[in-house]
Formats: structure tokens, sequence, C-alpha cells
């Protein structure tokens, strides 16, 4: 387990939101399977929507954007920062693009949206009276955020030089993946889509959400109206197993010890 109550190092996965045409549905859908509880945060910040997990935050359900249609529904990965403003000017100069500039949400914090030059979108979180997540590589909370994209060494160079970050290679036969490390730390990855994947799949940052158990997770998720994307299988990290939501956003559900 783990819980925070400060900001989380530079370039750590810190926070993620879902962005979807109907986030009632989307809370009871999440709520149902991860055990979350919702704490609406008002008009006045769009009725974003903060889900929490023993009182602690975990994530983030949201409507989306007027002028943004259901295939844009996703998750999205924040990556904490201590300057918004320097990081998207560091993204721009690195080849990336900002798509929305960094602004203020109240008192909670800074944030923006960015992409890297492969196309894989993401958020930057600079913490002020909200850290991000406070509890997190348990059942029901997030467990592991990857970015998936078809040229891995562009974007490989563009997180090196924005975030820092030291590249563990954990490539094998028939792929290409790196671990994302911040000191001593494994934060998250970075692969190569297998040339299996359609083209439709655009490059993404993945969220992987913590269950005791895989395969019951899956039956759950499939009896709220999921699909799954491929079969539990097991990994040296966990039983996991890929799933569209009811609403068809993907994650991963990923077996943890409670």
């Amino acid at each position: 387990m783990t819980l925070r109550d400060t900001a989380w190092p530079e370039g750590t996965p810190a926070w993620v939101d879902l962005m979807v045409a109907d986030p009632k549905r989307a809370a009871e859908f999440y709520g149902a399977l991860l055990g979350w509880r919702f704490a609406d945060q008002g008009e006045e910040y769009g009725h974003y929507t903060i889900a929490t997990l023993e009182g602690r935050a975990v994530a983030a359900v949201g409507p989306l954007p007027p002028a943004v249609d259901d295939q844009g529904a996703a998750w999205t990965t924040y990556l904490a920062v201590a300057d918004v403003d320097k990081t998207t000017a560091k993204i721009s100069e690195a080849g990336g693009q900002v798509l929305l500039p960094p602004g203020d949400v109240g008192d909670s914090g800074r944030m923006a949206l960015a992409a890297d030059p492969t196309g894989a979108a993401f958020g930057l979180w600079q913490a002020k009276g909200h850290i991000g997540a406070g509890i997190a590589n348990v059942p029901g909370t997030l467990v592991w955020n990857e970015c998936m994209t078809r040229d891995f060494d562009a974007a490989k160079a563009f997180y090196g030089r924005v975030f820092g970050y030291r590249f563990e290679d954990l490539s094998g036969d028939g792929f290409v993946y790196a671990a994302l490390n911040v000191d001593d730390r494994t934060v998250g990855g970075l692969g190569r889509l297998p040339p299996e994947v359609p083209a439709r799949v655009p490059p993404h940052w993945s969220v992987y959400f913590g269950v005791t158990d895989t395969d019951e997770a899956l039956t759950k998720a499939e009896s709220l109206g999921a699909r799954r994307l491929t079969d539990p299988q097991d990994s040296p990290y966990g039983r996991m197993a890929q799933v569209l939501d009811d609403q068809g956003v993907p994650f991963t559900l990923i077996a943890v010890e409670p």
C-alpha cells in the first residue's frame, strides 16, 4: 500500500481522471467495480467528481467538454511537476504539443494538458491543496501507468528530455518496453505498440487498477456492461486483463495483494 499526503515527486503519475459523456453512469460503474465513493465538486468545477477509497482520493470523473464527442472519452494520466509553466515550455522545445495551457484549478493546483511528439496525450499537475491520489497500489486504486506508442525512440527521447527519466530496458522477444525511473523508484512504463494493434488505436497512456482477483473482477465488470479486450493472463507483476468499460473507455485490471 502507498499512502501519500504530500506532493508526488516530479515525473510520477499523480492523478487520473475520466472525461466521459455520462459521468453519473461512469460513477455507478466504477463504484460498483472498485468500491469507490464519489463527491461532486459542484457547478463551479463543472461537476468534476472525485472518487475516494478509505476516505482518500483515488481518481475522478467529469463530463466531456462540449466540443468533444464520445470518441474523445478517455482516462487521462497526470504527471506531477513542480512548475507547470516551465514544464510546458520544455514540452514545446522537445517537440510536444500543449493542448491546454497552464491554468489554476482553484486552490487545488495548477494543470495543463499536452501530447508527446508521437501523439500520446497526458496531463501535468502542480499540487497545491490537492496532491492527486492519496492511496495507491492496493485493490481499488491506481497501480500502473504506461505510454504505448508506435515511435518508441521518439517518445523515449521526449520523456527523457522533459522529465529526466532514467530508462530500464525490459524488452523481450517480440516486444519493446522500458520502465520509467525517478531516482531509484520505478514510476511507470513506456512501450512500443505491437504491429497487430489496429492502426485506429492511437498512441496513448494506459491506466491499471488493482483488484484482488482479476477473473472475478472481469466477470463483475462484464455484468456491469463492460467488454473484455483480452482474457486474463498471468504476468510477473500480477494477473491482468484489458477491458472496455460500459461507455467504451479502455483500462486494465491487475491483481495486487490487499
